[in-house]
C-alpha cells in the first residue's frame, strides 16, 4: 500500500505537467480521483496492454471523462503508452490526447465526459458479460455532481433488476463541482440510502484517499451477489495540496509557476512519507 501511495504522487505530478502543457484541464477532481484509479489498476483489475483486446479483460469506464489526466497518467504507468508523450502532446491540436477520454487510444473503453452515459453503458457492459457467461468484471467511477443527471437512476435500475454482481459503480464523492458545493447546488445526502433504495449493495468507505479502505471496499464488492454494487469513496477535491484541496476554484485551472512549485513540493514530501510509513 505504502508503494501505491507513493506511486500516486508521481502520477499526480504527471496529471499536473499535462495540465500546465496543456495550458488546462480539471486538477481538482484528479487529485481525488488519482488513489482510486491507481488502486483499481494495480490491484483490482484484469487490465494491461497484453490482454486489452482480451474479452475476458475486466472493463472500465471513467464517467466523470473530465478527470481525463488522471485516467492517462495511470494509463501511462500501467504500459499503455509513454508518460512523455501525453504530456508532450495533451491537449494540442490533432492529438488523440484530448481533454476527454478517447477510445482510439489504448486501454480506454468509450469516450465519455456527457455526465450521466457511464453507469447506464457499464450496465450494457455488465449485462453482455452474464448473457455471455463471461467472468470479467466492469466498474465504473462518477463525479458526485454527475449524479443529478437522470440517466445514472435509470441505469442503476437497470442493474439491480438484472442483478448485475459483476458491476461495480464508484462515486467520487469529494462534495464539490464546478458551482460550489454538491448540497448547494444539488443536494444528494445521504447517498448510501439512496442507493440502497434502487437495490445496490452500499459500501461506505470514510477515507475514499485511503488504499486499506479501497482495497477492504473491492474485494467486498467481488465477494458481493446477486446484486451490483456501489462504492461511495469520500475524497478530497485537490488532494496532495493545500494549495487546492477543498477548493472550488480548483475544479478547473491552470497553476501559476508559483503555485506550481509549492503543489509539486507537496507532492513529494507526501511521497516521502508514504515511503516511510
Amino acid at each position: 500500500m505504502e508503494n501505491l501511495k507513493a506511486l500516486s504522487y508521481d502520477l499526480r505530478k504527471d496529471a499536473v505537467d499535462m495540465i500546465v502543457e496543456g495550458k488546462g484541464g480539471h486538477i481538482g477532481g484528479d487529485m481525488s480521483v488519482m488513489d482510486i484509479l491507481v488502486e483499481l489498476y494495480f490491484e483490482q483489475m484484469n487490465i494491461s496492454p497484453e490482454n486489452k483486446e482480451d474479452a475476458d479483460r475486466d472493463r472500465f469506464v471513467l464517467s466523470k471523462g473530465h478527470s481525463v489526466e488522471a485516467l492517462y497518467a495511470v494509463l501511462a504507468a500501467k504500459g499503455f503508452f509513454p508518460i512523455s508523450q501525453v504530456i508532450q502532446e495533451f491537449s494540442k491540436f490533432g492529438s488523440k490526447f484530448i481533454g476527454h477520454p478517447n477510445n482510439k487510444l489504448p486501454g480506454i473503453e468509450m469516450n465519455s465526459g456527457s455526465l450521466g452515459h457511464g453507469l447506464p453503458v457499464s450496465v450494457g457492459m455488465a449485462l453482455a458479460g452474464k448473457m455471455d457467461k463471461k467472468d470479467y468484471r466492469v466498474y465504473t467511477v462518477m463525479g458526485d455532481g454527475e449524479l443529478a443527471e437522470g440517466s445514472v437512476w435509470e441505469g442503476a435500475m437497470a442493474a439491480s433488476q438484472y442483478k448485475l454482481d459483476n458491476l461495480c459503480a464508484v462515486v467520487d464523492r469529494n462534495r464539490l463541482q464546478i458551482s460550489g458545493n454538491t448540497e448547494d447546488v444539488m443536494g444528494q445526502d445521504i447517498q448510501e440510502e439512496r442507493w440502497a433504495s434502487f437495490g445496490w449493495h452500499v459500501i461506505s468507505v470514510q477515507d475514499g484517499n485511503d488504499y486499506g479502505q479501497l482495497g477492504a471496499a473491492f474485494e467486498e464488492a467481488k465477494a458481493t451477489k446477486g446484486a451490483p454494487t456501489a462504492i461511495i469513496a469520500n475524497t478530497i477535491k485537490g488532494y496532495g495540496s493545500p494549495v487546492m484541496e477543498n477548493k472550488a476554484n480548483w475544479h478547473h485551472k491552470v497553476p501559476s509557476p508559483e503555485e506550481y512549485a509549492q503543489i509539486i513540493a507537496d507532492f513529494g514530501k507526501k511521497k516521502e512519507e508514504a515511503l516511510h510509513e
